[in-house]
């Protein structure tokens, strides 16, 4: 980049300090281009990402299908409404719909929006049905989203407490006690929420006692399942929804991140029995399912069938194991826990400190849950990438250990 044409890092961040909120605590890279798994900073140095924009990157940077895609659609129509028809919303929907297995999709802008539709669905359900419920049952560690709704499911204090009182009725239970659970769910619970594979709260997966449990209540009380699926979905396990792989029925699904490989673009999965109880008007967007939206997410969509989630399935595997050996040779790592190209390295201490280490060491990771390192890279990275990784990773994490 010509410094003599375009502002430099340094205005760029005093730029942003002076005119933007500040919500995000940001590294201090600025980047300008990405090809593949790699992203490029102004200065030229190049880092492998194993974060995907939390997730969202599945293509990696610049994929040609998705640059194909948004190049025609944005010279021919960005958005029209919901008040007309379109050439890629109902093609989008039958996608999604055969890969879930739930008949309807509701299409919003983001992961959050998704969570809030689930929830105002399952409401409208029993409703419908003469017998309103008001109850949502979620779980420690849960994370759900930023909106109003979303956040009364998410289970951090720090998230919610400075902007209660949020919505009521909702009961956080253990991610690990199924009695607990069981004992919480009755005839006034609307749904239980749930992540197949916890992100924000430490990339944890649901233990199967915990499956059986959902299961079990949902069959005796009839409480609706909703599988949150922004983070997991969409082939980031090695499965197109997660949920399959561990043997959960959702009635809805809430869709983010990896859809618009970038392009912000969400949805709501609906089973036939709850969609049949929605109707004209109960909810809106004027953004969600354009045509610029829907065109990018088929071409995501379109890519994973053609052969790139056979891929995620052949190098998740290449990537645990190499996690695994990490572990062995770092007493500070204690654990490595996820599934496919979703993974967590869990430290006996604080992971802050391996995140500019890594940095430093041209790799993108970051930290959650305090002790762990999360990793999300592009369903795109090769076995050869991941080595290289996992090469700076280590010396990441051997510079943090020697402080």
């Amino acid at each position: 980049m010509s410094t003599a044409t375009e502002p430099t890092a340094t205005t760029i961040q005093a730029v942003e300090a002076a005119h933007v909120l500040q919500t995000y605590k940001r590294q201090p890279v600025v980047f300008v281009r990405g090809e593949g798994v790699w992203l490029v900073a102004d200065d030229g140095k190049r880092y492998l990402d194993l974060l995907s924009g939390i997730g969202v990157n599945v293509l990696g940077h610049a994929h040609p299908a998705m640059v194909e895609a948004v190049r025609d659609q944005v010279g021919t129509l960005v958005h029209t409404s919901n008040l007309f028809f379109h050439p890629f919303q109902g093609p989008l929907a039958e996608k999604l719909t055969k890969a879930s297995g739930l008949e309807r999709a509701f299409f919003c802008n983001s992961g959050a929006e998704a969570v809030e539709g689930c929830l105002k669905f399952a409401r409208r359900f029993w409703y419908t049905a003469g017998k309103p419920r008001k109850q949502f049952i979620a779980f420690e560690r849960g994370f759900s989203g930023r909106t109003m709704g979303a956040l009364s499911t998410t289970w951090d204090a720090h998230y919610r407490d400075p902007f209660g009182p949020l919505v009521p009725e909702v009961r956080f239970v253990s991610n690990e006690d199924p009695d607990d659970l069981l004992s919480a769910v009755s005839d006034d619970t609307a749904a239980i929420i749930a992540e197949p594979i916890q992100g924000e709260g430490g990339v944890r997966p649901l233990p199967p006692q915990i499956v059986a449990a959902i299961n079990k209540a949902c069959g005796a009380t009839g409480a609706l399942y909703i599988a949150d699926e922004v983070q997991s979905g969409l082939g980031r396990t090695g499965h197109m929804f997660h949920f399959e792989a561990i043997g959960l029925c959702p009635d809805l699904i809430s869709v983010g991140k990896a859809l618009g490989g970038g392009f912000p673009i969400g949805a709501v999965l609906v089973s036939s029995r709850v969609a049949a109880s929605i109707s004209a008007g109960d909810h809106g967007t004027t953004y969600g399912g354009n045509p610029l939206g829907c065109r990018t997410a088929l071409a995501v969509l379109e890519t994973l069938e053609g052969g790139l989630l056979d891929h995620v399935r052949r190098v998740g595997p290449v990537f645990a194991s190499g996690l695994e050996a990490l572990k062995a040779r770092h007493p500070m790592v204690v654990e490595v826990r996820g599934a496919g190209l979703m993974q967590g390295l869990v430290l006996d201490r604080d992971a802050a400190p391996v995140v500019p280490a890594a940095l430093e060491r041209g790799l993108i990771v970051n930290r959650t849950a305090e002790r762990v390192v999360r990793m999300l890279p592009p369903y795109v990275i090769t076995e050869a990438e991941i080595a290289e990784a996992l090469a700076r990773l280590d010396a990441a994490l051997t510079a943090v250990e020697g402080a």
